[in-house]
């Protein structure tokens, strides 16, 4: 059984499998089945649930979605687990705390899969390298994450393990997560960028103000760069109006890819890949 919690739970070998499926999927000629996805979503969330909803009807399986405060009954999650498997092929979570995905997963029943969390965000960060993917050899790219620890600096850690990527995060020292590189000074580290990531600053808005990615910061980058704010982003927050109007922005259609990243996760967690 696979599940999906974190991406250091795959190896480079299942990574590369997902890559496949997923290229699959985008031409329409990935693998269907008949089944049934159980999804958890707070009323929130939007490009997420969007994508894993149409993908699973699309493959085959019906979508039945639920608030993600379900889970949250003073109920054994893996009686949960055991409950849903006689009708349900494949659970999709979203949750803020990692054990209650973690607690579905150890039942052995049911795969489960990281639709958010606020300790992870891998499929996020692998529909991200999916779509640099198709013109880039992304272990030749440099990274620039600017953003405090959190879900997103470290679902990019792990992808960083896995991929053997060039990853730097760019943060104020008391933000920085143990284990990755570390730049201070973002205007030294979006010199050598290819893509700049960044992430909202939650309870830290103050601390990261000076790392604001702006017209004149990307003036600094090679011509070339991307500039890839992780959505919901806020302008004038981490990063200006003007550096989104600019050229390095990627756009909306970046995103694109959730569709047949989300589908090839959901397959290749079912075995049909």
């Amino acid at each position: 059984m696979r599940h999906l919690i974190r991406l250091d739970d795959w190896a480079p070998a299942g990574l590369e499998a997902v890559v496949a499926l997923a290229d699959a999927y985008a031409r329409g000629a990935g693998p269907t089945t008949n089944g049934c996805a159980a999804m958890f979503f707070p009323p929130t969330s939007l490009r997420t649930r969007v994508s894993f909803e149409r993908g699973a009807e699309l493959m085959g399986l019906q979508p039945i979605v639920l608030p993600a405060d379900t889970l949250d009954k003073p109920e054994a999650l893996g009686d949960v687990a055991g409950y849903l498997a006689p009708w349900v092929d494949v659970l999709v979570v979203r949750h803020p705390a990692i054990r209650v995905l973690d607690g579905l997963a150890e039942s052995g029943v049911l795969p489960v899969i990281n639709a958010m969390t606020d300790e992870n965000h891998p499929c996020e960060v692998l529909s991200d390298l999916y779509t640099l993917g198709q013109d880039h050899e992304i272990r030749g790219l440099r990274f620039v994450f600017v953003g405090p620890d959190g879900n997103l600096s470290r679902a990019w850690a792990e992808a960083a393990r896995a991929f053997d990527l060039d990853l730097v995060q760019c943060c104020p020292d008391e933000l920085a997560m143990p284990g990755c590189r570390w730049s201070g000074d973002v205007r030294s580290a979006v010199r050598d960028a290819d893509v700049i990531l960044t992430d909202g600053p939650g309870a830290h808005a103050e601390a990261m103000a000076p790392f604001t990615i702006t017209a004149e910061l990307l003036a600094l980058a090679p011509a070339a760069v991307k500039l890839a704010p992780v959505p919901p982003f806020a302008r004038g927050r981490e990063v200006s109006a003007e550096a989104v109007a600019g050229p390095a922005f990627v756009g909306y259609g970046f995103k694109a890819s959730l569709l047949p990243v989300q589908q090839a996760v959901m397959a290749y967690a079912l075995g049909l890949g």
